[in-house]
């Protein structure tokens, strides 16, 4: 049975992967029997009745009636489950707790469908393809759920990690690790840690699991025959994930703007953004049974590609962008605790509209062969300042956009470079002057039809 103070952590922790609040019963109890039967074909946890969304305990008085319907009601999950209903009281509120285990007898049945926690949410699978896949793809076992009783916890757990992770997780008041990793489920019930707690807190898991690195590769030209920078990143996936986008950003071209006299702004060739959802759902939903591959990020003259082994699952396949299932929901739920991931399946759809907005073909997404693959197209230009740039720009950001744009193109004109910057003919020649001065440019050709180069 939890204890008050348990419950006074889970309701500082939040909701996640194993634990939901409702504030009151809800009209229609089946609501709460299908998270309860989300939690069984997972790994179990806690359904509170008296606490909000935000944590706030209220409490709630149930009567004989409104218990014996919800106990009525979680009988038509199939196979039976037992799930414990008790009062607790913390301080001067009563809550209800519905506790509910890993069950055993995997996949649980509610009105013909089967439904599992994907992060702080459930989902529900409702076709025998999408059953199967689900459960054969894990063994009936999530792999970040297996326990890993190879890594010393008292020489390689990552502690500054775990409290960058509590801090970022909103994570405060007297709650201690041991409560807060019990509250996330990150070890089993023997007090072993699990495999999604070595990659997320674990000081180099490379050492146990090889394959969860990330791959960079920066390729010159469109093909992979001339590798320019060839770079592998372990460590806890947050740090893969924040080394990858730190090595994005050095390969990538980017533009410094100030409008009306505010701070400095960056207009990079790709939104980061993207790489961010891109990124996160390769660590999240990767198949880390498969060790033969890992987790990759290509550059090329004319795109970005990141890509990850495992493809869609069949339940995810027949509507994708719209729906989400992680094979590693652990892994998935704390990157949701760090709010590194907004909603559930609301990444390919933001995806698709940073890169429209920045006014570049939406992604390509490729999920046969065993991967699943984004693609996002660089400017035709590769990357060079384009198109008119409007607001007002400090001195030196004018400079680097003159400078960039005779590098991208080497002949341009007076006249080229006032069209793509906005800028009067005067201004332009003023900083063309400051560029020759330096050494950095020089002009060729007559006066009408020559044009700047570097020197």
């Amino acid at each position: 049975m939890i204890t008050a103070e348990e419950i006074k952590s889970l309701a500082i922790s939040g909701e996640g992967y194993n634990v939901e609040f409702k504030i009151r019963v809800p009209s229609k109890i089946k609501e709460i029997i299908l998270e309860l039967c989300a939690f069984a074909n997972s790994e179990g946890g806690y359904l509170i009745l008296g606490i909000d969304d935000d944590g706030k305990i209220y409490g709630l008085e149930l009567d004989n009636i409104t218990r014996s319907r919800i106990q009525n009601d979680i009988r038509d999950i199939s196979p039976n489950i037992q799930v414990d209903l008790y009062p607790v009281q913390v301080d001067d509120k009563k809550v209800w707790a519905l506790d509910v285990p890993s069950g055993k007898d995997k996949p649980y049945v509610l009105s013909g469908s089967i439904y599992v926690r994907e992060g702080a949410n459930s989902q529900k699978l409702t076709t025998a393809e999408e059953i199967r896949s689900f459960f054969q793809t894990s063994n009936r076992i999530y792999f970040d759920a297996i326990p890993c009783p190879r890594l010393d916890i008292d020489k390689e757990w990552d502690e500054d990690n775990f409290q960058y992770f509590r801090h970022e997780s909103n994570i405060t008041g007297n709650v201690t690790t041991k409560q807060i990793l019990n509250n996330l489920q990150v070890f089993d019930d023997s007090g072993i840690i699990k495999n999604g707690g070595v990659l997320f807190f674990g000081k180099e898991p490379e050492k146990l699991f090889p394959h969860a690195v990330i791959h960079c590769v920066l390729f010159k030209g469109t093909n992979k025959v001339h590798i320019i920078d060839d770079k592998y990143y372990g460590g806890t996936l947050y740090n893969q994930y924040k080394q990858a986008e730190a090595w994005i950003k050095d390969k990538l071209k980017v533009s410094y703007i100030i409008e009306d006299m505010g701070p400095r702004k960056e207009i990079w060739e790709i939104p980061l953004t993207v790489f961010k959802e891109a990124i996160i759902n390769a660590l999240s939903h990767r198949d880390y049974y498969e060790q033969g591959a890992v987790t990759m990020v290509e550059i090329y003259d004319d795109k970005v590609v990141i890509s990850n082994p495992g493809g869609l699952l069949p339940a995810v396949q027949k509507e994708f962008g719209t729906r989400s299932m992680s094979r590693n929901p652990l892994i998935f739920g704390l990157f949701t605790r760090m709010s590194l991931v907004e909603q559930v399946a609301s990444g390919i759809p933001r995806m698709r509209d940073e890169m429209k907005e920045a006014g570049l073909p939406e992604p390509v997404f490729i999920t046969d062969g065993g991967f699943f693959t984004v693609s996002f197209k660089r400017p035709d230009n590769n990357g060079a300042i384009n198109g008119t740039i409007n607001g007002t720009i400090n001195k030196e950001a004018v400079e680097d956009l003159v400078f960039e744009l005779i590098k991208s193109k080497e002949g341009i004109t007076v006249s080229d470079i006032t069209e793509s910057i906005g800028k009067s003919r005067r201004t332009v020649m003023r900083y063309l002057d400051t560029l020759k001065k330096a050494d950095k440019i020089e002009f060729r050709g007559g006066n009408k039809t020559g044009g700047y180069y570097l020197k």
